[in-house]
């Protein structure tokens, strides 16, 4: 069993008499690269400001890296690194200027360290350039650099990639999956962008209206958003009937489009093709769908929502 660096029971957050963040359990394992998902407002930054300490809870508990003691928990924040809502850096300062202020507010005593964390995220060669003058990229990545200034064990990241061009998302990609496979650290990604977060992370939580809707591992989504034929006929009522009576399938959906999705016979939707046309049944549409994380995640909050 991995050591558990966060542990949620019940973390719950009100806003008058609406919940940002509700009864959430959530666990995240060290090593882990977890994919934090959730549309604009479903409480991802609330529920990130909570285990940060930057806003207090209605209820709940917190546990990092096994304390959950007030005093051992503000320990263990001292292993944490987080970029919220965008680094806060100063504007007229160099990179350099600026990872050299905060070295000296955390107490790093060793100002190699700036040099070290400059050229782990590309930074090293900016010179005298201040930080406004920074493409929003490099700005990402001098936020990343001051959190992990202190070499934490886990970080955190909060919408990283988001309004980055797509050499902005690539640097950023590499860096975590380097953080993580190099030095064994724990990221913790909240985004919406779903298709670059299938790259990087090995658990999933999906969070809607700020309830956890699902945990699940990288082998489980893969399990579930399985391959499937999609069948459109101009009466899906005879062909369901044709379906379950000549071909035995069984695992199908149907779907408000009109659409039927089929489980079985997806090597082989000639078979499908071939009693439908025996039936006079006109299809309009059969193909194979690889279904992904984008719509593994739609189906799911479709459902949630619903």
């Amino acid at each position: 069993m991995r050591e558990i660096v966060l542990e949620t029971a019940a973390l719950s957050k009100k806003f008058g008499n609406n919940y940002a963040v509700d009864h959430v359990n959530m666990t995240v394992q060290k090593g882990d690269i977890y994919g934090f998902i959730g549309k604009n407002g479903a409480g991802k930054t609330t529920f990130i400001r909570l285990i940060t300490d930057l806003m207090h809870t209605n209820g709940g508990d917190i546990a990092l890296f096994d304390s959950s003691h007030p005093k051992d928990i503000k320990l263990a924040r001292k292993r944490m690194g987080a970029v919220i809502e965008g680094p806060s850096l100063y504007p007229n300062l160099t990179a350099y200027q600026n990872l050299n202020y905060y070295i000296l507010q955390k107490g790093i005593p060793d100002k190699k360290r700036i040099d070290e964390v400059l050229e782990f995220v590309g930074l090293e060669n900016t010179g005298r350039k201040k930080y406004r003058n920074f493409s929003m990229g490099m700005k990402q990545r001098l936020g990343i650099a001051l959190a992990i200034l202190h070499q934490p064990d886990f970080l955190i990241l909060d919408e990283p990639i988001n309004g980055l061009d797509p050499m902005g998302i690539i640097e950023i990609r590499n860096i975590i999956l380097k953080l993580n496979e190099a030095y064994g650290t724990t990221v913790f990604i909240s985004s919406h962008i779903l298709t670059e977060l299938a790259l990087v992370a090995n658990r999933y939580g999906i969070i809607n209206n700020g309830r956890l809707v699902k945990e699940l591992s990288k082998e489980e989504l893969e399990s579930e958003s399985r391959r499937y034929l999609v069948l459109k006929t101009v009466n899906k009522e005879a062909a369901v009937m044709h379906l379950e009576s000549f071909l035995e399938v069984h695992q199908y959906e149907v779907h408000s489009d009109g659409s039927i999705r089929i489980f079985d016979f997806i090597d082989h939707p000639e078979r499908i093709s071939q009693v439908m046309f025996d039936a006079g049944i006109i299809i309009t549409e059969l193909k194979v769908v690889e279904a992904n994380l984008e719509e593994y995640f739609i189906d799911l909050i479709g459902g949630e929502d619903k």
